[in-house]
């Protein structure tokens, strides 16, 4: 079974488009998505309603941070994502918001754990940016059945695995090779942004995991990243937020 993963579609629903059709031709047979789907962005209404389509299609959903504020906006705007997720409340009807913040922290799904930021205390949003945070992440796994966790929060595509001497090994996967995660080990996945790239390169990001052959494979797609930033302009949403997708950062 080919499972397309998905993180941090931020309102993005030109990129997200983009990756589910890449995906399906991929020959991706069920969708999971870990979070973030608002804030940034311009199309939270669009992007929440083709996430619950998918819902309805069987796919995994977890919750995340954004998402989170945008059901309850703070009260002032101290941040970017502050003046974005009350924006975006706003938006949002009344079932799009239950919707959000009723989804869960975490889904164990198979030999998979799914969570937006880190297993380690999930409502706490912890960035998994190095072998300590992963570890922590690792360490966090209840289940003997689970080897994999897959989350977003980084916006980076990167994997880690447990060696033999059970040390933490990190590396900078290649988009479209595909990399054994045999059972025997413990894997940590980060999948990258779909809605906001931030490594220089505006293509979208996602990964695809074929259970059956026991393969991760991460990819990056190219979307009309130019309609999305105008979009984000013609909302009247910060400019930054346009100005980053242009520059994928």
């Amino acid at each position: 079974m080919k499972l397309a993963l998905l993180s941090d579609i931020h309102a993005n629903i030109q990129a997200l488009d983009a990756c589910l059709a890449h995906a399906r031709a991929q020959g991706a047979e069920q969708f999971a998505l870990l979070g973030d789907f608002v804030g940034y962005g311009a199309d939270p209404v669009a992007v929440v309603q083709r996430v619950q389509e998918l819902a309805g299609q069987g796919a995994l959903l977890v919750k995340g941070n954004h998402d989170a504020m945008a059901v309850h906006p703070p009260a002032e705007s101290k941040t970017l994502g502050d003046s974005t997720a009350r924006w975006t409340h706003a938006q949002l009807d009344a079932s799009q918001l239950a919707f959000l913040g009723g989804l869960p922290l975490v889904v164990e799904h198979g030999s998979m754990a799914l969570v937006h930021a880190s297993l380690n205390e999930p409502a706490l949003w912890r960035y998994v940016t190095d072998q300590r945070a992963a570890a922590a992440s690792l360490d966090a796994i209840t289940s003997p059945d689970v080897r994999q966790v897959f989350g977003g929060h980084v916006h980076e595509q990167t994997l880690y695995y447990r060696g033999a001497d059970a040390s933490l090994m990190k590396f900078a996967p290649t988009p479209g090779v595909a990399i054994p995660v045999p059972r025997h080990r413990h894997w940590l996945a980060t999948l990258g942004s779909v809605g906001q790239p931030r490594d220089g390169n505006p293509q979208a990001m996602y990964a695809l995991f074929d259970s059956g052959r026991l393969q991760l494979s991460f990819h990056r797609v190219s979307y009309d990243h130019q309609a999305a930033a105008a979009a984000i302009r013609q909302a009247g949403l910060p400019a930054y937020c346009a100005d980053r997708l242009e520059a994928g950062r």
